[in-house]
């Protein structure tokens, strides 16, 4: 009897740390689901702001602030924007000097804590960059998505995504080059985004439903005078312009994809969010498991992605090796399986989603090449 009792109990201590692992494991997939602004990537770092003047800022050593190129700077109530580092100016050893470009919200100060971001501008792109647009409501699936729409002469429309982690601000980088090609703009906001529609359960589903929000957008288009849209998508973003350029009922319409930083391995992905949140590295496994019974998706399956052999129109994708959220192994691949249509442009030492932040000048030389025939 004792040592029945004792089997038992055992038996219900495996069976409970088994539900606790399950447990565990679905509140870290919601969690890794549920990226937000506020919350820091893989490979982020909490810097602290040493010094700052009128147009320096020494910010704490590290990766991030030895990057090249241009980023938000964001946290402690306050954003700014920082350009490149400074060489050959007095600055302690374990900081970095940057250009401080401006403070758009707040003030820094010694001692603040940040983080560097691709998100450069906050607000709207009138007050943001001084470009006229309208706020419009497109109407999707759950309700009223909004967007910024900023005009412009030509019959091809450029419709921007964003992706995991940010909001519909962060594609207003490119914005400024969109406007001076002459053409319109529509920025689109998605289900769970601020200010649009919520799903029951809230969290990011890598694009599988979400590019039905996208599909909305290529129908409002249409039906204001777009006579074909280019889709720009980020991380997330991208996933959903690959999703429409292949199951839209306007695919027609599509005349050609940019890429940049596209999740097309989703189970790296969902584990590289989670190791984010301090999630160990062996409950990973159930935080993908739990995540293919959130979503619905199968993440452990890349192939299942988008198949590059269903695409009939011209990408470029941006991306680069030192993203630590969607592999840049699996874009190489993808974009090797179609060479005929698919033109891969590396960008080093660029983190998720950064590829303009890194290299402005190649980065926008690169789409205007790509453009120019689609316009």
């Amino acid at each position: 009897m004792r040592l029945g009792t004792a089997a038992a109990a055992a038996a219900i201590t495996v069976i409970g740390a088994g539900a606790a692992a399950v447990a565990v494991g679905r509140y870290a997939s919601d969690t890794a689901l549920k990226p937000s602004p506020d919350q820091p990537f893989p490979g982020d770092s909490r810097l602290t702001v040493h010094s700052v003047t009128e147009s320096r800022i020494a910010l704490t050593r590290s990766l991030a602030t030895l990057r090249p190129g241009t980023y938000g700077l964001t946290g402690s109530g306050c954003h700014a924007v920082v350009g490149s580092v400074v060489h050959g100016l007095p600055h302690p050893a374990d900081a970095v000097l940057r250009r401080l470009e401006r403070v758009t919200h707040g003030t820094l100060r010694p001692g603040h804590r940040m983080r560097l971001t691709p998100q450069v501008h906050i607000g709207n792109p009138r007050d943001a960059l001084g470009l006229d647009h309208a706020d419009v409501d497109i109407p999707g699936e759950l309700g009223a998505l909004p967007a910024w729409f900023v005009p412009g002469v030509r019959d091809t429309w450029v419709i921007t995504v964003h992706g995991l982690g940010t909001t519909r601000e962060h594609p207003m980088v490119v914005m400024p080059f969109l406007h001076r090609h002459r053409l319109p703009v529509l920025d689109l906001a998605y289900r769970n985004d601020p200010g649009a529609p919520r799903t029951a359960d809230g969290i990011h589903h890598l694009g599988e439903t979400e590019w039905r929000d996208l599909d909305a957008a290529i129908r409002y288009a249409v039906r204001y005078g777009a006579q074909a849209v280019v889709l720009y998508g980020w991380s997330t973003g991208a996933t959903m312009a690959l999703r429409a350029a292949t199951r839209s009922a306007l695919r027609d319409r599509i005349s050609g994809l940019v890429l940049d930083s596209p999740v097309l391995d989703r189970g790296a992905t969902v584990r590289a969010l989670a190791g984010a949140r301090r999630v160990p590295r062996a409950l990973l496994p159930l935080v993908v498991r739990a995540a293919e019974g959130s979503t619905g998706v199968p993440l452990d399956r890349p192939a299942d992605a988008v198949d590059p052999e269903e695409l009939d129109i011209p990408t470029l994708l941006f991306h680069g090796p030192d993203d630590r959220i969607a592999p840049w192994t699996a874009s190489r691949a993808f974009a090797a399986r179609r060479a005929d249509l698919i033109t891969l442009q590396p960008v080093p030492h660029a983190p998720h989603a950064a590829m303009w932040n890194a290299a402005p000048s190649p980065y926008e030389e690169a789409l205007r090449r790509f453009l120019t025939p689609l316009m």
